[in-house]
């Protein structure tokens, strides 16, 4: 990483704090690892991502349904999804630091800083050195790239490191109240198998036909040892899942229409195109016939912030076989019994989250031959800024802040709205500009004579003078999620 593109990315965190979108969890106890809080804007921003998200796939698609299954699950599930016996990564440790990292992001991090000093052959190699190391599942051969290409703990900055070895992900605990006959439980390490369960109830229930698909939001909890890059990595995080369910032998070309689909999703969110990236798997998972990752370029590089999936029928056929009950589908067009195949989207709600973020915060330099002027500013498009207009009177006499208020009470019905009365009315500005509402509404002198008001818009910084009786309908229209949903149909 750059020193501009480092700087940059503790911008991004320094911002996020000071302005209430991410806290570090435990802060006044020195903080949890790998574990953070979202504050009072920054639950603003993840639910208007929730939002988007769930009515794009729920209420935009006639074949497909949501749910919310529970965190805890019957073990059992996870010895037939395969996560009690290989979910793990492959991990080594610094003996100086003492610190633990996955081996192959470590390896990852190099051929970014490779691509990114344009020496794009040796980026080349060792990618196909380490697809072919984690093909093989060669633990040894791992270490030995880390060792030929002089890689460095970042904490200790040597390279005494032991050897790689597997190490499992999954939280456990007890589910029971006496200590010598609780049962041993585990906390979801995704929330994928929480459908495959409900996938009958979910197909009679709802009278579903193939193909069909099942959406989901939730937590998922795995023992990730690698505390960096922010959001990008933590122990409790969020998913949000669909499982479609097709005809076996249809499975490719569904891959394929929503891989096309789901970044189309990401791109109406008005990021640079250049920022995003397949990235087809080299090594497959062992449910899958056919993956890829959509990749967004943060400031540490290229990482996935969405997977797409052709699972195959590996999870029902699975569940079938350890819970004994039938998962099969009478498919009547073609008179015939079968387990359905799956394609999978998933998309890590804080990963997109920071995604957004990135995107959106922005540094300009509005200086004039007269004065020395900046901003920072947060271009979210309206439809998720977490507060979508501020009202603020010009000044805090003459029946100003009553009249504000008397504004600021009609509009909070039907929008998150924010009131300020004080400093100066430009550095009001500045701070909404902070955390990215799209519009100000200020409320002055002549307002008490024509019931006018002036609106701000935030990244032109142009302003416009509506009636009061307009505000709803002018905010209502450009903030609507409607406008981000006309894109996708």
């Amino acid at each position: 990483m750059s020193k501009q593109t480092d700087d940059f990315f503790k911008s991004i965190i320094s911002h996020a704090k000071e302005y209430g979108f991410v806290f570090p969890s435990s802060e006044i106890y020195d903080g949890l690892s790998a574990v953070y809080d979202y504050g009072q804007l920054g639950v603003e921003l993840k639910n208007n991502l929730k939002s988007y998200w769930w009515k794009s796939m729920v209420q935009l698609n006639d074949n497909i349904v949501g749910i919310d299954s529970a965190i805890f699950m019957h073990p059992t599930i996870w010895k037939a999804s395969g996560h009690v016996d290989g979910f793990s990564d492959p991990m080594i440790d610094n003996k100086d630091s003492k610190k633990r990292y996955r081996a192959d992001q470590l390896i990852e991090d190099k051929i970014d800083r490779y691509e990114k000093d344009g020496k794009t052959d040796k980026a080349a190699q060792l990618q196909k050195d380490l697809d072919e190391a984690l093909s093989a599942d060669d633990l040894p051969r791992l270490k030995a790239i880390i060792e030929e290409q002089n890689i460095v703990c970042p904490i200790s900055g040597t390279k005494n490191w032991t050897d790689v070895r597997q190490f499992n992900l999954m939280f456990s605990t007890q589910m029971g109240a006496a200590a010598d006959a609780a049962e041993q439980v585990y906390l979801r390490p995704e929330t994928a198998q929480g459908i495959f369960v409900n996938f009958l109830n979910v197909q009679k229930t709802g009278r579903m036909k193939i193909p069909f698909g099942i959406a989901q939001i939730g937590k998922a909890f795995r023992n990730e040892v690698i505390a960096r890059q922010f959001i990008i990595r933590m122990r409790e995080f969020e998913q949000m899942e669909l499982q479609f369910f097709v005809r076996p032998g249809s499975e490719l070309e569904w891959y394929q229409k929503w891989k096309e689909s789901r970044l189309k999703w990401h791109l109406a969110l008005g990021a640079d195109p250049a920022k995003y990236r397949y990235h087809d798997h080299v090594k497959l998972a062992h449910y899958a016939n056919a993956a890829v990752d959509i990749e967004y370029d943060f400031p540490f590089g290229f990482k996935e912030v969405e997977g797409i999936h052709s699972r195959t029928d590996f999870d029902l056929k699975q569940h079938q076989e350890y819970s004994k009950k039938k998962m099969q589908y009478f498919d009547p067009e073609i008179n015939q019994n079968y387990i359905p195949f799956v394609v999978e989207t998933s998309v890590g709600l804080d990963r997109l989250f920071l995604t957004i973020f990135a995107n959106a915060l922005t540094f300009e330099d509005l200086s004039t031959e007269e004065k020395q002027d900046s901003r920072v500013v947060l271009k979210f498009h309206p439809a998720i800024a977490p507060v979508k207009a501020a009202v603020l009177p010009l000044t805090k006499k003459d029946g100003l802040p009553e009249k504000a208020r008397e504004i600021m009470q009609r509009l909070k019905l039907d929008f998150n709205v924010q009131y300020d009365e004080k400093d100066a009315i430009g550095k009001r500005y500045r701070r909404q500009d902070a955390i990215g509402t799209p519009y100000c509404i200020t409320v002055d002198h002549q307002t008490l004579e024509d019931n006018t008001v002036t609106i701000r818009h935030r990244d032109s910084m142009e302003q416009e003078r509506v009636e009061i009786s307009a505000l709803k309908n002018i905010i209502g229209d450009r903030v609507s999620l409607t406008n981000l949903l006309e894109k996708l149909v």
